[in-house]
């Protein structure tokens, strides 16, 4: 399977790769010459994330904030972005508000959309250039999409990331598992611990999903034990969870 996606993915993106490497800003050629270093991860975790993300379709990942989940999806998806192997990245989450305190900004959706989108934009700029990042974004290749659009589209020769899924509801997650296409890579990444709805999550659903028919999905799981953003981030995170009591972790 994996073999057979990297043939797919080789032949469809010779067009894309050029339009992706060299991109024409003001009449002249901007060079996409960034070779960033590999992904170096910090942890057992980290290094379990990084092998699944590698041979497999979808990947669901769980765990505390901090433990670089959506960091490391985001950056694995722009070196396959700068590397021409995909043709789109599609980055979302749901229940992002539309009321009250967004409708004070001014923009289109997307434009309201795009500060949750911030954390996850600035991965990517790191590895394929701040440039590069928004003409991909002015293409259409790089795409910050509320959850509420996403009904009724097909996404193919794509990485999609869902953010924050601890927060669908069981409809919303099949929504989003049902509109992967062919040649994607979806990531799917969550706390369980912390879902902000009152109905059972859809994040909770999928996991049950896949344990009971044992689908072919890794489900990788962080603790706060893996968390790499700051000792006090860690701190906090044990503190709320009642794991220990809270204590600065040294750095």
């Amino acid at each position: 399977m994996g073999k057979q996606l990297d043939r797919k993915r080789s032949r469809g993106s010779r067009t894309h790769q050029s339009a992706a490497e060299i991109i024409v800003v003001k009449g002249s050629k901007f060079q996409h010459d960034r070779n960033p270093p590999p992904i170096k991860p910090l942890n057992a975790a980290q290094a379990e994330y990084l092998a699944a993300l590698r041979r497999s379709q979808q990947i669901v990942a769980l765990g505390p904030a901090g433990a670089g989940k959506t960091w490391i999806a985001a950056t694995f998806a722009a070196d396959l972005f700068r590397q021409g192997r995909i043709a789109k990245i599609i980055l979302t989450r749901p229940n992002v508000p539309c009321g009250r305190s967004l409708g004070f900004f001014p923009g289109t959706m997307e434009e309201k959309f795009a500060p949750w989108a911030v954390p996850i934009a600035e991965a990517i700029k790191e590895r394929i250039g701040a440039g590069a990042f928004e003409i991909a974004v002015k293409r259409g290749d790089i795409e910050m999409v509320p959850f509420e659009v996403m009904r009724g589209r097909t996404w193919k020769n794509a990485f999609v990331l869902l953010d924050e899924a601890q927060n669908t509801s069981v409809m919303e997650i099949k929504t989003f598992l049902t509109r992967v296409g062919e040649d994607c890579i979806s990531v799917v990444n969550g706390d369980v611990g912390q879902s902000d709805i009152r109905e059972t999550s859809g994040l909770l659903r999928m996991i049950e999903l896949i344990e009971a028919h044992g689908l072919p999905v890794p489900v990788i799981e962080f603790t706060a034990d893996d968390i790499v953003r700051s000792g006090l981030c860690a701190m906090w995170v044990r503190a709320f969870e009642g794991d220990a009591a809270p204590r600065l972790a040294a750095e």
